[in-house]
């Protein structure tokens, strides 16, 4: 079944826009995800919700260039990520997608600073002046201490270090799931302060995936996508 999203109109370049996509698992064949058409222009902050199971991750997984799917179409920026193969891709993905995740997957003895030095090693910024754009980052986001390491710094802090590393490359677009899902009620609001505020000011569009509704009104667009059991559901009520 195909979940069917408006697209935007615009003159410029979406910063994603997929069509036709369809994801089916491997081992049996049995259709994980199937959407006929997404677009976000620059700038756009879109949150997608959907219960355990619907495909969110997996979406996310497949814009991210780090599954293929089984049919479809992926562009960034005007780039179908799924054209580019091995370092190609890696390189493009560094520069053109951020990415925000529930556990952060911070490198762990390492500093705050050096987490966001590593994404700028993507980036055509001259490696001079990777540190000093880390530490700008990380001020701008409430991180004085940029040579902490990172298992010393809180959650809360921890998640901000995560957001400073997807902007540091000025993407075209970035992909938060779940940013709030391991941190309190106030720690949440922060943080999705910073990472909407931190978009906006580079003209990043932003897709969060998430399952709290609390966030869904503070976004420019919110999109539902179902699970293949509330499709089923959803089909057999129509006939």
């Amino acid at each position: 079944m195909t979940i069917r999203f408006d697209v935007q109109n615009t003159e410029t370049t979406p910063a994603l826009r997929i069509s036709s996509l369809a994801h089916r698992y491997a081992s049996s064949g049995t259709p994980a995800l199937q959407i006929d058409a997404l677009t976000l222009d620059p700038g756009e902050q879109v949150v997608l919700t959907g219960s355990s199971g619907s495909g969110k991750s997996t979406l996310l997984h497949l814009v991210a260039g780090l599954m293929d799917p089984s049919s479809g179409t992926i562009e960034i920026a005007g780039e179908d990520i799924h054209k580019l193969n091995g370092h190609a891709r890696d390189r493009f993905r560094g520069r053109s997608v951020g990415m925000v995740f529930q556990t952060h997957h911070l490198l762990t003895g390492f500093s705050a600073e050096e987490n966001v030095m590593a994404a700028l090693m993507f980036s055509d910024i001259p490696r001079g002046s990777h540190r000093e754009r880390a530490r700008t980052l990380l001020e701008s986001l409430g991180i004085p201490t940029p040579a902490q390491r990172v298992e010393r710094l809180s959650i809360g802090q921890q998640q901000r270090v995560a957001i400073a590393r997807a902007l540091a490359c000025d993407p075209a677009l970035v992909l938060a799931d779940e940013p709030t899902a391991s941190l309190d009620p106030d720690n949440a609001q922060v943080a999705l302060d910073l990472l909407q505020d931190a978009c906006r000011s580079s003209n990043a569009a932003l897709l969060c995936v998430t399952h709290d509704q609390r966030f869904v009104d503070r976004f420019d667009r919110h999109e539902h996508l179902a699970s293949p059991l509330e499709q089923l559901q959803g089909a057999l009520e129509g006939a």
